[in-house]
């Protein structure tokens, strides 16, 4: 049934989002939207559109047995349609809830929830796709030398039995499929595991990255920008070469409070959301300079990029709103406010692109919004803390980890 829907609902999105603005990225403004307000004055670069010439590194440049990229100009540009593994999956949300410590399942074309189940360990903190997208695992944060993983089968949706492993607070996976890059946050830790043994195989000591938790990976996958939650800093990672490279200290300083890492479609900047800064800050993918910063809303904190590559979503969780970069111009062309307010988290978007599933950290609850008319479609009732949930399945050939970064 996906296999048959997903393309033309996919193209509707794209095409009515596309029609929102001349330049052909998301509407700004506008009137007969609830929530809408005037996007927040910018400080930002140049435009990094998608469809500009990258400065990535070539084929022979990638990290060793990662997939060539489809495009030289958009990291995402394989995120259009469904890969033939997943098409027998169910469709479904999945949330963790770390204060109720389970795991609710949704079903997306009815918004009910269909099961609830014990996340097999204590405080669930992401559902993430696995790298060969056939198995998903709740990321159960056990502190200090404890915690597991929830492997939960896409095709049914029920748990297996739980893995032991150190502390994963969230995960990811190295591009060329080798490793499950576990981020234990509170050992202060990125452990590299087999993804098939769940043996751990090195591991990368960042001491002064307290509260370790997102990232993203360079265009060649050879380098990773990791934010450092409880001390305002980014840590710069060598993937290939399993070492930290350098430490770098937010204009915030050691108040700050990084959150998600997202890569440009074009490969030459780092997006970094801080909820305490209330905005994002601006990376160059290469030199791994601050170049900007960005005021979003109050607690910025979750960047998903569109399924055309052209524009960015952007959660402010205290400020109950969702913020929208347009890769193109170069700006924010869009604060929609989330009626009734909220706690937008973190999430994803549907396979189709339309519909953005969010988590409602504070509240217990998880939104769907429609992206292309911008209203709220329904507002769930979860367990208590909702969290990183993911949404499945999820266009792509292969999934990089944390709610279903895929490439």
């Amino acid at each position: 049934m996906i296999a048959h829907r997903v393309r033309p609902l996919l193209a509707a999105a794209l095409l009515a989002l596309a029609g929102c603005s001349g330049d052909g990225g998301i509407e700004g403004t506008g009137t007969g939207t609830a929530g809408t307000t005037s996007a927040p004055t910018v400080t930002a670069p140049a435009s990094t559109s998608a469809a500009a010439p990258t400065t990535t590194a070539s084929a022979q440049h990638l990290l060793p047995g990662m997939p060539a990229p489809l495009s030289g100009t958009d990291v995402y540009a394989a995120t259009r349609e469904l890969d033939p593994t997943v098409l027998g999956h169910l469709p479904r949300v999945y949330v963790p809830n770390s204060e109720s410590h389970t795991i609710t399942v949704i079903d997306p074309a009815t918004f009910r929830v269909v099961d609830s189940y014990p996340s097999g360990g204590i405080e669930p903190q992401h559902v993430v796709p696995s790298y060969d997208l056939q198995t998903l695992y709740a990321n159960n944060d056990l502190p200090i030398g404890g915690g597991s993983l929830l492997p939960i089968d896409p095709r049914t949706g029920e748990p297996g039995t739980p893995i032991p492993v150190r502390d994963p607070y969230n995960m990811y996976f190295t591009p060329d499929g080798r490793y499950a890059l576990v981020v234990a946050e509170a050992d202060r830790s990125l452990d590299f595991y087999d993804p098939h043994t769940w043996q751990l195989s090195h591991a990368i000591a960042v001491p002064d990255c307290g509260g370790v938790n997102h990232m993203d990976f360079t265009a060649d996958g050879r380098t990773a920008l990791v934010s450092c939650e409880f001390s305002g800093r980014m840590a710069v990672v060598d993937i290939a070469g399993m070492r930290l490279v350098r430490m770098i200290d937010l204009p915030q300083g050691r108040s700050g409070k990084p959150q998600d890492v997202k890569l440009s479609p074009d490969g030459r900047t780092f997006y970094v959301a801080d909820m305490i800064a209330n905005g994002v800050y601006v990376f160059d993918a290469a030199t791994f300079e601050n170049t900007a910063f960005v005021p979003t809303g109050h607690g910025a904190h979750g960047l998903y990029v569109t399924r055309d590559s052209r524009a960015m979503l952007i959660t402010n969780r205290h400020a109950g709103s969702i913020s929208v970069w347009d890769f193109a111009a170069g700006g924010l062309v869009r604060t929609w406010q989330l009626p009734g307010g909220g706690s937008p988290d973190m999430g994803n978007l549907s396979a189709d692109g339309r519909v953005f599933w969010v988590s409602g950290r504070h509240h217990g609850e998880v939104y769907a919004i429609d992206v292309v008319e911008w209203k709220l479609l329904a507002r769930i009732p979860v367990g208590r803390g909702a969290h990183g949930l993911t949404v499945w399945p999820q266009p792509g050939r292969y999934s990089t980890g944390h709610t279903g970064v895929m490439r």
